[in-house]
């Protein structure tokens, strides 16, 4: 069994950061492409920030200029560094990664989730 767990959510003030992690841990041969979502209240879920197995990335206009998200391949870990927060990027946020177990083929995982609040 694979399992995607974040950490790093939590309340900050408007133009403030923080930097959420991802840790995938289990039973497969490689993670590939990694990949932060949010969902806001009422909203759909929406694709923040991709790192390939390249390590090339794209972002969400949104977000452009302001979340970076990176890979640690060796921890199997993806990180997303949120600078000059907004209080619209309050969401839950999820993580994601493609990965290839032996038994299963290529697989796609999501983590539960960690909470972003962004107020004064």
């Amino acid at each position: 069994q694979v399992q995607l767990v974040e950490s790093g959510g939590g309340l900050v003030q408007p133009g403030g950061s923080l930097r959420l992690s991802c840790a995938a841990s289990g039973s497969f041969v490689n993670i590939n492409d990694m990949a932060w979502y949010r969902q806001a209240p009422g909203k759909q879920r929406e694709l923040v920030a991709r790192i390939f197995s390249t390590s090339s990335t794209n972002y969400a206009d949104s977000v452009k200029g302001r979340f970076t998200i990176s890979r640690d391949n060796a921890k199997n870990t993806v990180y997303l560094h949120m600078n000059s927060l907004k209080p619209e990027d309050t969401a839950v946020y999820y993580c994601n990664a493609d990965g290839y177990e032996l038994n299963r083929g290529n697989m796609n995982y999501w983590g539960k989730g960690i909470l972003v609040i962004v107020s004064s």
